[in-house]
């Protein structure tokens, strides 16, 4: 399988893909790249319908340019941790931030949340995310307030009161049930407007089959997240000389 970056023929190549309506798969065997090299290169270049190979060829050069040019992030801080491949993590980083983005999450909230996952601590300032991001205050402050309000992210005070911005176990299971709140949300608009439009009418009949089909996805979502945060977060119980018990009877 070939490695390096990808050449301004395979980019045409995708963009080609793209035309023809085929899957990032299709077009990653047709390359015999990985399906995540193509699913990152077509969306951090404006995604599949505005995708174009030229444009997306430039704009790599200019980004290698100016990673080339560009002072380390922060200096102080080891270019490796762990053994880790400093350039492995960048590039990991990034393809987490388009997965995020495949999602639905818009694209700065992708990277400020990639960013956060992604460290040890699960925790950043405002002004360590502004420095390893490298973008402005406002738009750490609009995708943090995003976050926050999808349960994505949470705030505490450090030791010299600044704010600080925290991802960790608990996260997923938090979004989770603010999603299923929402949905429930719909749900009883979704009735309201029943009533509104009159039982028995069309209009009526499909706000109710919409209620129902989001009351059932709700209702198993957060009973779902309920469970799996339970059962991941019971630790088997050990005996002194380590063997792993079970509270639950043969």
């Amino acid at each position: 399988m070939p490695g390096g970056r990808l050449t301004q023929r395979e980019r045409q190549e995708i963009g080609l893909g793209l035309a023809d309506g085929l899957a990032y798969a299709e077009i990653a065997r047709r390359l015999d790249r990985p399906t995540s090299t193509i699913t990152r290169e077509v969306m951090r270049n404006g995604g599949p319908t505005a995708y174009r190979a030229d444009l997306a060829h430039r704009a790599t050069e200019h980004r290698a340019h100016r990673r080339r040019q560009a002072t380390p992030r922060d200096p102080k801080a080891p270019t490796e941790t762990h053994g880790r491949d400093a350039e492995a993590v960048r590039e990991y980083e990034e393809l987490f931030t388009t997965v995020l983005m495949g999602s639905g999450m818009p694209k700065m909230m992708s990277r400020v949340m990639a960013c956060l996952t992604i460290t040890d601590s699960g925790s950043l300032t405002a002004s360590e995310l502004v420095e390893r991001l490298q973008v402005s205050p406002p738009s750490i402050s609009k995708a943090i307030a995003f976050l926050e309000s999808q349960g994505f992210v949470r705030r505490e005070r450090d030791e010299r009161r600044r704010d600080l911005y925290v991802v960790d176990d608990d996260i997923w299971y938090q979004s989770m049930m603010a999603s299923a709140r929402s949905t429930a949300h719909v749900v009883e608009v979704a009735r309201q407007g029943v009533g509104v439009l009159g039982p028995g009418s069309a209009a009526a009949s499909r706000l109710e089959n919409v209620a129902r089909f989001l009351d059932f996805v709700s209702e198993n979502l957060a009973r779902a997240a309920e469970q799996a945060r339970e059962i991941l977060s019971t630790k088997p119980d050990t005996t002194p000389d380590g063997e792993v018990t079970s509270d639950d009877p043969a």
